[in-house]
């Protein structure tokens, strides 16, 4: 295995360590709750729909909101079963949770949102846009990859049964071997000792059966089949510094990104300097810059 994609599945397997009110401006947040989604609506404008990623409060998402305004209305969801929020049982949780994000665009009637997503919710945001192309009118994913278990150089057959094989270790390990697992997880999410632990205690929060089942979804499945199908424009961010140590540079990781997006017509790949998985703690001014930059382009 090489250095590259030991650092990336470091990162990403390490996922598992993965309601602040929020006021912007003189608009206090509204709490909307539809189908086991929990969304906060902040300020007035154009709709930009904010998904977190594993076991990550919607809080994760508060600074960026309060960064994008004026001009945005943001609806920050939570996801169920994720930092202390109610669990939902489903057979399949990123169809099930893509399916109810679609219909919650429909009930709000919002038309043509902006879709930004961190991790698993990059993979939601992704699934949305290929389940109803022309829906949404860009994307931005911040650290998620469509294949994540190609970073073990692994097929999709390979990755759907290392995919079970880990859901049913999380499942079977005692109290303590998932907390430990949690913690361990979490260091390198951030640069920031505080929000590392902040993660740790949104993973120790949620839900295990939930996190097993989205984190087996995430590393047994494979979107880049549905790339082509994607009409909106898209821009993907991307960490690498945290396994810097380990041999990941910001020019291979980068090209790690438009590999794995190369089915995805027009999509751009801008990378952060130095900020780790969590970039919108870690490299927010960039973070916002670029995002700001991106849906404001015509």
């Amino acid at each position: 295995m090489t250095s590259r994609k030991r650092s990336w599945m470091a990162l990403f397997g390490a996922a598992v360590g993965m309601a602040t009110a929020l006021y912007v401006g003189n608009g206090q947040a509204a709490t909307a709750d539809f189908r086991d989604l929990r969304v906060e609506v902040v300020g007035t404008g154009r709709p930009v729909v904010m998904i977190p990623g594993l076991n990550s409060a919607a809080s994760v998402w508060t600074e960026t909101c309060a960064a994008l305004q004026p001009g945005v209305q943001c609806h920050i969801v939570q996801l169920p079963g994720f930092a202390g929020a109610p669990a939902v049982a489903t057979e399949q949780f990123l169809p099930a949770m893509r399916d109810r994000l679609l219909a919650y665009l429909d009930d709000r009637q919002l038309r043509q949102p902006v879709v930004l997503g961190h991790s698993l919710g990059g993979a939601l945001a992704l699934q949305m846009a290929a389940e109803q192309p022309g829906r949404i009118e860009r994307l931005v994913i911040v650290d998620s990859l469509p294949f994540f278990a190609g970073l073990r150089g692994m097929t999709p057959e390979q990755a759907k049964g290392m995919a079970a094989g880990m859901r049913q270790q999380m499942l079977a390990g005692t109290k303590e071997q998932w907390e430990a697992g949690t913690r361990q997880g979490a260091g390198g999410m951030s640069r920031d000792p505080a929000n590392v632990e902040r993660i740790v205690a949104w993973g120790l929060a949620s839900d295990r059966a939930t996190t097993a089942q989205a984190m087996s979804e995430l590393w047994g499945g494979d979107l880049r089949p549905l790339l082509p199908r994607i009409t909106a424009p898209t821009l993907v961010l991307g960490a690498w510094a945290a396994y810097e140590s380990m041999g990941a540079t910001l020019d291979s990781t980068k090209k790690t990104f438009e590999t794995q997006y190369a089915g995805l017509r027009g999509v751009q790949v801008r990378m952060s300097a130095r900020g780790h998985h969590f970039l919108m703690w870690d490299d927010a001014n960039w973070l916002v810059g670029e995002v700001k930059a991106f849906i404001s382009a015509r």
